[in-house]
């Protein structure tokens, strides 16, 4: 009787069959690729508009027809928003079911002007973008990763350090021998984001009388490869990231190490599900993929911005229905990772309602911090409808919670989602590292991930 009573969450290796785990292996190997390819935003899109013209998905013009069975795909904001649609058999008035992600990740970012010498090298001057530890990213291999905009207008590519016959970057560190003075400071003063200087040289050009002759060497070379001058940089995006791959964790395999799993591995899902869909749902399925959301989702590319509502506006046009209706009668997960607690900082979390690495997609009713504070708190009936679909679909998902009441917290795009009068709450796997340049994740949890999208995309409730 209390096994009816109670309860109590399952690990997904005591319950998962055979034939599914082979299928959560294969979804985690195109997991892996796509993190090697897809490091920053636009590559995400660049990636996602490949992946998605695979499976038959075709750009969307303004003013087209929007019939159903279609399946379109737009960008915005420059390349850093993807937005993919498959046509319902219902029209846009009985609404769509929508899977929001976002593909920003914490980073370094080049300031505008980054480029100087000191001390026999050259450096670039950083800002770094999103919530990170600052410690975690020093003496580390980097990539530079990104897009110089010359004078004339002409776009230029640039990926420096993911092959290993390229050169990578690095910030340094004080060695333990001279750092009594900096272990009396705590983290946030013993690494600063001002001293978050990339090393990128260490040989002059010219004569030693010259000026700037380390800074040179440098501008030489990428003049040379890239045909940019130093004033190009005011108008670049460049970012460095850890130069490492995406790798199986534990002897067992079961984990994957990378960098951006937040949220790569909600992005990647929900993009993943949509071009699987076997045939044309019901309702009309929506995945939306965007930027800034670790910056507050301002901008042009984040989800605050008026580009889904643009989107979606023209698809009702097309179908001859009201943007409000088709919102009103809509469904939103909003697929963002929660942490996985971890044995090894007890403290932080209520064991009770935190997710377990293994037990499945994480579902959070809130986000926010101290009292909810800037969460959209999702209604019971919107719990109660996922617990119904993912029911249906033999989803392994927990509820969880980010981390204790007074700890901290977070936000995701959940609450701008609702604030368009759209039923949202947040999903997606437990994180381990969370933030830092590699975290780990359950190759089982991403495939429940990407099995609990699929039934979103699917679902048919009025």
């Amino acid at each position: 009787m209390s096994d009816e009573l109670f309860y109590k969450k399952k690990n997904i290796h005591d319950v998962i069959s055979d034939d599914e785990k082979k299928k959560s292996d294969a979804y985690c190997e195109l997991y892996k690729d796509f993190l090697n390819k897809a490091k920053t935003e636009r590559e995400s899109v660049v990636e996602g508009i490949r992946l998605a013209a695979e499976r038959g998905f075709t750009p969307y013009k303004r003013g087209m027809a929007v019939k159903s069975g279609e399946k379109l795909y737009t960008t915005a904001a420059g390349g850093k928003v993807l937005m993919l649609a498959y046509i319902g058999q219902k029209d846009l008035s009985h609404g769509v079911n929508i899977v929001g992600a976002h593909i920003d990740t914490p980073r370094i970012d080049l300031k505008q002007m980054p480029l100087y010498e000191d001390g026999g090298m050259a450096f670039f001057k950083t800002h770094y973008y999103g919530g990170i530890k600052k410690y975690q990213w020093v003496a580390l291999p980097l990539a530079l990763h990104g897009v110089v905009i010359k004078k004339s207008g002409e776009a230029v590519n640039i990926v420096i350090g993911e092959d290993e016959s390229e050169p990578t970057f690095m910030i340094t560190d004080l060695l333990p021998h001279l750092g009594k003075d900096q272990e009396k400071k705590t983290l946030g003063e013993a690494f600063t984001g001002e001293n978050l200087n990339i090393l990128v040289g260490s040989t002059p050009t010219g004569e030693e009388k010259d000026s700037d002759r380390f800074k040179r060497t440098v501008m030489t070379m990428l003049n040379e490869k890239y045909g940019i001058i130093e004033e190009d940089f005011l108008s670049s995006e460049l970012q460095a990231v850890p130069a490492m791959r995406a790798r199986d964790v534990g002897f067992d395999r079961s984990m994957i190490g990378a960098y951006g799993h937040d949220s790569r591995s909600t992005s990647f899902a929900a993009l993943r599900a949509i071009l699987d869909m076997a045939q044309t749902p019901a309702k009309s399925a929506v995945c939306v993929l965007v930027d800034k959301e670790e910056v507050g989702s301002d901008g042009v590319s984040g989800m605050q911005s008026a580009m889904f509502e643009d989107f979606m506006e023209d698809l009702c046009e097309a179908q001859d229905v009201k943007l409000r209706d088709c919102f009103h009668n809509s469904f939103c997960l909003s697929s963002d990772v929660c942490n996985a607690f971890d044995p090894n900082f007890p403290e932080v979390s209520e064991k009770q309602n935190a997710a377990m690495l293994g037990c499945g997609l994480g579902v959070l009713k809130y986000t926010g911090a101290r009292g909810k504070g800037g969460a959209s708190d999702a209604s019971a009936e919107v719990v109660a409808t996922l617990r119904t679909v993912f029911e249906k679909s033999g989803v392994i998902w927990q509820m969880s919670q980010l981390g204790k009441v007074d700890q901290g917290g977070g936000g995701t795009i959940a609450k701008f989602m609702a604030n368009r009068n759209i039923p949202t709450i947040d999903a997606g796997p437990p994180v381990l590292s969370m933030h830092a340049p590699y975290e780990i994740v359950s190759k089982l949890d991403c495939y429940m991930t990407y099995k609990g999208i699929l039934a979103i995309y699917g679902r048919d409730e009025s």
